[in-house]
């Protein structure tokens, strides 16, 4: 599994859009949830730098996103527009293979051995 990671810096009247086009329903994913190995976009929005977001777009391999990306070629370059005339700048980070998966503990719980007291 890779995911192709994007930054965007987004001019402030646009930004309910960008969100938009990246959040559920939003049509980035209506363009690849067509597509073979397309597994989601997570759109993520800095704390300090409210213009600024991340995009994670996870797909199962990158012959399976370039073969999504010419078949979808007029959807993604409609959208690749919008977001031009939306943004202040787009950079790709690139594209990260997953080594491993962290673990999340529940709220609450300590995460440490469980001993028993007699």
């Amino acid at each position: 599994m890779i995911q192709i990671v994007w930054e965007f810096i987004v001019k402030p009247e646009a930004q309910g859009k960008f969100e938009l086009v990246f959040g559920p329903g939003g049509a980035w994913g209506k363009v690849f949830d067509k597509a073979q190995g397309f597994r989601g976009t997570t759109m993520l929005n800095d704390t300090v730098n409210l213009r600024r977001y991340l995009i994670f777009d996870i797909w199962d391999s990158d012959i399976l996103r370039q073969q999504a990306l010419k078949a979808y070629a007029d959807e993604y370059a409609t959208l690749s527009a919008d977001l031009a005339a939306w943004t202040e700048s787009r950079v790709e980070v690139g594209v990260f293979r997953m080594r491993a998966e962290a673990t999340v503990r529940p709220r609450g719980k300590s995460g440490g051995r469980k001993t028993s007291q007699g």
